[in-house]
């Protein structure tokens, strides 16, 4: 059934997604909240429309290739990475690529915390969509008290920038 789901959101999908490269730093900003408002949802299908169908990821020390694989990938991740919840942060940016920073915390099934912090590269194809993404991240155990992301970013904190710890 998840691969008619697919099929069927993609066909609906127009194949592009604004803003389009070259970016400006005001459109480069508009890409790095849509990918986080896009994460945040939790939804494979809906986040890997924002990527090309060749679309090629470093995730760690695993390769993805298309769609089928990010969605499963990203599937396997919201299963072991509970209540997840995502800031990212831009970090530069050339003609149809942008660099950014993030940070999102989670917990196991035994109900330990982490933030996981790291970077990401992204570049874009001339329809706005994601060919190549490159992300490196590390995580560290915290306490629950020391939770500082809580759910999607509110609207008046787009675009502000993320503490270093």
């Amino acid at each position: 059934m998840g691969n008619d789901r697919s099929q069927h959101e993609e066909a609906a999908v127009p194949e592009d997604r604004p803003p389009y490269p070259p970016f400006t730093q005001e459109t480069a900003l508009q890409k790095v909240q849509a990918a986080e408002d896009a994460w945040n949802t939790r939804d494979p299908h809906r986040v890997a429309l924002a990527y090309t169908p060749d679309s090629r990821w470093r995730n760690r020390d695993t390769f993805i290739s298309g769609r089928e694989e990010i969605i499963a990938f990203l599937t396997q991740k919201w299963e072991r990475e509970l209540d997840y919840a995502l800031r990212k942060s831009l970090w530069g940016f050339h003609e149809n690529r942008i660099a950014v920073r993030f940070q999102y915390e989670w917990h196991d099934a035994e109900g330990c915390w982490w933030r996981s912090y790291g970077n990401e590269l992204w570049e874009f194809d001339e329809r706005g969509l994601m060919r190549r993404r490159e992300a490196s991240i590390n995580d560290v155990a915290i306490p629950e008290a020391d939770r500082r992301i809580r759910g999607p970013r509110p609207r008046d904190e787009h675009g502000a920038d993320i503490p270093l710890q």
